[in-house]
């Protein structure tokens, strides 16, 4: 079996430890791309050449008819990131390739993040480190939240979002959730409450946005829906920044009325005069939460996996079909 790992050679080295190429040796022949920038389709193709299996990752072309072309014989993609829309051309599926994305190892990065922001808004850590280096201490002690008897919703119940929902199992907490592809029956499996979107941001103290960034999740939380949530709570969002309509969310923000923690806005980085910069109750990161430094080895582990699987006939934990499509980001 050929293998053929098609990122560039900075992509390799952040995904791949020397044991996750060590282990890929053991089931065939390994090829890897040379190239220190993103590869250009040319590359690929001379990479691809051949491979039973090819893993791909950020930076590379979408692998089109004259790119599989190239390898007659490929089965299997392994797409160590997160959406495969820009890899995986309509050829791909016609063809019969199996396709498998990163989203799952992806998501677990997500949600701890979105659980860090969770406790940490809730405790009122950020205004209190703001009041301490100031010189105060005790100030807004009272605005304090424990992770006890607290509502938390979860928009979208993805790999990201499902995620989040276990590790809020270690809380003593609600959670609630709205994902119009969620049925009652998985939500009953998954231990969450299952409401409408409006009733979710009505009754939350928290709200944590899981969801793809769609058509018809563009600015769904828009100046309406925003409206409904509760004074003093908490919106995350680790997801897409178009999810939410920013001019509607600043002027909630500049009232004091709610509190965001946002690791994605649209579009990204926001202008230097943006309101979000100096709003002192919105906290703003640089698109961290799915693997930035050392996190980004989970997806070399999931691709060694995924190799694994395939050529012992076992199930792929991240296989997409293409009638999935429609509703992955």
């Amino acid at each position: 079996m050929k293998i053929a790992i098609l990122p560039s050679t900075v992509r390799q080295n952040a995904v791949f430890a020397q044991e996750h190429i060590a282990e890929l040796k053991t089931m065939g022949e390994v090829v890897c791309n040379k190239t220190e920038g993103d590869p250009s389709k040319e590359q690929v193709m001379e990479a691809i050449h051949g491979a039973d299996v090819a893993i791909t990752s950020w930076g590379c072309p979408a692998l089109t008819a004259d790119v599989l072309d190239r390898a007659p014989n490929l089965k299997l993609i392994v797409h160590a990131a997160g959406t495969i829309k820009g890899i995986a051309s309509p050829d791909v599926w016609e063809r019969g390739i199996r396709v498998s994305s990163g989203n799952g190892p992806l998501g677990q990065g997500v949600a701890e993040t979105a659980l860090g922001f969770t406790i940490t808004a809730l405790k009122n850590m950020w205004t209190l480190n703001r009041s301490t280096h100031s010189g105060g201490w005790k100030e807004g002690r009272d605005r304090v939240r424990e992770m006890v008897g607290v509502r938390i919703g979860v928009l979208g119940a993805g790999k990201a979002g499902r995620h989040y929902i276990q590790l809020l199992k270690l809380f003593d907490v609600q959670v609630l959730v709205h994902d119009p592809f969620l049925s009652a029956a998985e939500a009953q499996q998954l231990g969450v409450t299952l409401c409408s979107l409006e009733e979710m941001l009505a009754a939350s103290d928290v709200v944590s946005i899981h969801a793809p960034s769609l058509p018809s999740t563009n600015k769904m939380i828009n100046k309406e829906r925003l409206a409904l949530m509760k004074d003093g709570a908490i919106l995350i969002n680790t997801a897409r920044g178009s999810i939410i309509d920013e001019s509607a969310l600043i002027p909630e923000l500049q009232s004091g009325r709610l509190f965001a923690c946002l690791d994605v806005t649209d579009p990204e980085p926001p202008a230097a005069d943006h309101p979000f910069r100096t709003l002192p109750n919105c906290v703003l990161t640089p698109h961290i939460a799915g693997a930035v430094t050392n996190g980004l080895r989970r997806l070399g582990r999931f691709a060694v996996t995924e190799v694994r699987h395939f050529t012992a006939g076992q199930p792929l934990t991240g296989e997409v079909e293409a009638s999935a499509l429609s509703t992955l980001a």
